[in-house]
């Protein structure tokens, strides 16, 4: 079949703290506050998409931030365990140091698949690595802070484990256009399209690997790029005649998504590029006031009543 899907869209996590999730991706990362808006299905709850300077399928990380109360999860099996971001192949040395700085534990430099990477964990514990990628042509973002030469461009790739990884594999071959492109050990790297950075899946095959537990800390799903409206609807169907269990198209006002869990459980997405972040407010003031869609406007007064104040970095006043 034709590859409908074309590496990563996003990926969605939960987090604990709204300010400290704020301070970690805008403020120690260097990510561009894109849209501060609601969980749709919890209207109560922040949703925050961090990227690129425009919004970039391929650069968005977003999460919905619970509470400092929140459930703390379990990253295991059944779930995306790492998400990785990619950097020029110099950068390495620049993040080591400012990760230490701000007190943040970095392990390595390690090599994988080629490629020098470094670990470390966010405020609330989820897994992240930064990697020296060798093919990733996106420019990065200077954000007045982390120089331009040294940002982080957007993703590298998302890790899944799984106690049975042939199975998972098979979606992301015959149902999503991914093809194999190697492994290391028990490592198991799927890509599509070129195999640049950005449309790398690799999977951890771990037979006896405990189930993760949902919560802070984790990942909630992760999205795959689809061209377009028409694409959707044939992978929709593609999948549907496969015998998954496929949501209906839902409206996210910033890309049209369906959702479904491969058979190892994670929560996988099919997300449209279109149509993007500036369709509610220009790109020069992208994540600058609070947007609901359309349906909720009515409601905003008591959904702004709910949600804590958040301080953007290196700002005096609320964002």
């Amino acid at each position: 079949m034709a590859a409908l899907t074309h590496g990563i869209h996003h990926v969605t996590a939960m987090a604990g703290d709204a300010q400290k999730n704020v301070d970690f991706y805008v403020g120690i990362l260097g990510l561009r506050m894109l849209k501060k808006t609601i969980n749709f299905d919890d209207p109560f709850t922040y949703h925050f998409y961090f990227g690129d300077h425009g919004g970039e399928p391929g650069t968005i990380m977003t999460f919905f931030p619970w509470s400092s109360r929140g459930m703390k999860g379990r990253q295991g099996a059944g779930q995306v365990t790492v998400t990785s971001f990619s950097v020029a192949k110099d950068a390495l040395e620049y993040w080591i140091e400012r990760l230490e700085a701000n007190k943040i534990t970095v392990a390595g430099p390690f090599e994988r698949m080629g490629e020098s990477v470094i670990a470390f964990d966010d405020f609330d514990g989820l897994s992240l690595e930064i990697i020296a990628a060798e093919n990733d042509e996106r420019s990065g973002l200077d954000n007045g802070d982390v120089p331009s030469a040294y940002s982080i461009k957007g993703f590298h790739s998302v890790t899944l484990l799984e106690n049975n990884y042939q199975a998972t594999a098979a979606v992301l071959n015959d149902r999503l256009g991914f093809r194999e492109a190697g492994n290391e050990e028990n490592r198991y790297r799927y890509i599509s399209g070129d195999g640049s950075a950005g449309t790398i899946v690799d999977i951890i095959h771990q037979p006896n690997a405990t189930r993760g537990i949902m919560g802070v800390g984790t990942v909630h799903h992760v999205a795959w790029r689809i061209a377009d409206d028409d694409n959707q609807l044939v992978l929709r169907k593609n999948l549907v005649n496969a015998g998954f269990n496929v949501s209906p198209v839902m409206d996210r006002n910033y890309f049209h998504s369906i959702y479904f869990r491969e058979p190892g459980g994670v929560l996988f997405e099919g997300a449209t590029d279109p149509p993007g972040f500036t369709v509610d407010e220009p790109l020069e003031t992208l994540g600058a006031h609070l947007k609901l869609p359309p349906w909720m406007e009515e409601n905003r007064e008591e959904i702004e009543k709910h949600l804590p104040q958040i301080t953007m970095p290196g700002e005096g006043k609320n964002a």
